[in-house]
């Protein structure tokens, strides 16, 4: 039997190389098999979001006279502006104008005119472009009187700021509580990355300061990388260097459940209302929308700027994990409050601003074109293609499953390693006729 589990030891390491990390939970942030072998390096900035003229046009009218744009229920996008001839030139280049009254100064001089007040634990805010505010929230642990003077703050900028008591806590997405699969916690595997001689991955940086070690089990015999050049709090960043020094073949996919990875192609800035899907290791796949941008979040551990702001659920155990759309990688999950029951909001810290701060680039797929950027047809049959959807196959995923929920041949140390995979192959959050369609609407027409 010894020799037996020593053989289940070696094949879940050798499956861990290949398909990413089992960072505490059902998250693998790379496809097992069938993936090409040669992935390619993209740079900071590959791709631009699905609809960036709404970006770029408010990035050549200005602050002064623009306020933000979004993506409206039909893929269309919109510019706040603040001036008639700045609603002409939006309206000559296609998209669509609406006239408010704050410019983005006005909203970014409010949002530092908060930051600049005593801390209050409990508290976020975030640019709601859509409603033309800045708008201030704070949990249950908020105080009465700190809600008071909080409100006097912001009535003092101006009656565009908006305050919002919401139920539940702000916190981040660690969870202690579960079986410890690090020094620091439980967490969830981001995006492959690489500094041009080891590879890394890209998760929260509240996972663990520096120095914090990564196991694939909980009995911490199989240590698998080590947290280092992390940010925490004011960004929430941080690498994982793989003790192997490389993060093996699959490098450019993301795990979403039920046996299926997404090819990521690119990386890119998010846009508000702009559909993206989130995965992680406690709540597996989910899906919402960018809600607000340049969000700020007073975690009881300190607080993190320049957060994108989403609907999307998530829970313990799912911070790091990956934000995504279209196969362009957007965020890693941060923290936030309620549940995938209740509903709630929840904060990522952007990929573009952490590739640019630690100097790394992402793992990409390959494309027609060589950046890694745009969508190509799969070099082997049955893996996904850049941003699409696809089963993740070989023998050794249905045969070491067998193995490891064979009693005979699982030890204690294994059970979460078991647990898993299985959810993995398993999972069936995108079973839902909802999530289907989603998914086939922005990911694949391959759908099985």
């Amino acid at each position: 039997m010894r020799h037996a589990r020593r053989r289940v030891v070696r094949r879940v390491t050798r499956l861990a190389a290949v398909g990413g990390l089992l960072l505490g939970g059902t998250m693998v942030t790379n496809a097992v098999a069938s993936e090409p072998s040669a992935p390619v390096i993209g740079v900071p900035f590959t791709a631009p979001p699905a609809t960036g003229e709404g970006t770029d046009l408010v990035s050549r009218l200005g602050n002064a006279r623009t306020a933000g744009s979004w993506i409206d229920s039909a893929g269309r996008p919109v510019v706040a502006v603040t001036d008639e001839k700045a609603a002409a030139e939006v309206k000559r280049a296609g998209a669509q104008a609406r006239m408010v009254r704050h410019s983005m100064s006005d909203l970014k001089s409010a949002a530092a005119t908060l930051r600049s007040a005593p801390r209050v634990a409990g508290t976020s805010w975030a640019l709601d472009y859509k409603s033309n505010q800045v708008v201030v929230r704070g949990d249950s642990t908020v105080s009465a009187s700190d809600w008071s003077r909080m409100t006097e703050v912001a009535e003092g900028i101006g009656s565009f700021v908006r305050m919002e008591r919401m139920e539940g806590t702000f916190t981040t997405r660690l969870n202690g509580a579960q079986p410890i699969l690090s020094t620091a916690g439980r967490c969830s595997a981001g995006f492959n990355v690489t500094d041009g001689k080891s590879d890394f991955i890209l998760t929260a940086g509240h996972c663990g300061p520096d120095g914090s070690v990564w196991f694939a089990d909980d009995r911490g015999r199989q240590q698998v990388g080590t947290s280092l050049r992390g940010s925490f709090p004011g960004d929430d960043y941080s690498l994982v260097k793989y003790d192997g020094g490389r993060a093996g073949q699959g490098a450019d996919v993301v795990a979403v459940g039920d046996g299926k990875g997404v090819r990521i192609t690119g990386v890119a800035d998010a846009e508000v209302g702009q559909k993206i899907f989130r995965s992680g290791s406690t709540s597996g796949l989910r899906q919402g929308e960018v809600t607000a941008l340049n969000a700020t979040v007073n975690y009881p551990e300190g607080t993190v700027t320049g957060l994108i702001e989403t609907n999307v659920c998530a829970e313990p155990g799912d911070s790091g994990g990956p934000m995504f759309a279209d196969g362009i990688a957007i965020g890693l999950t941060s923290g936030g409050s309620g549940d995938c029951k209740a509903g709630g909001t929840t904060f990522f810290q952007p990929v573009t601003k952490a590739l640019t701060e630690l100097g790394v680039k992402l793992i990409v797929a390959k494309s027609s074109g060589g950046t890694g950027a745009a969508p190509a047809p799969s070099a082997s049959p049955g893996a996904a293609s850049p941003g699409s959807s696809a089963p993740i196959t070989g023998t050794d995923v249905s045969t070491l499953l067998g193995r490891l929920t064979d009693p005979r041949n699982v030890g204690p140390g294994m059970l979460v390693i078991a647990g898993s995979l299985v959810a993995l192959v398993a999972t069936r959050w995108i079973r839902a006729e909802q999530d289907r369609k989603a998914y086939r609407q922005y990911y694949s027409a391959t759908w099985g």
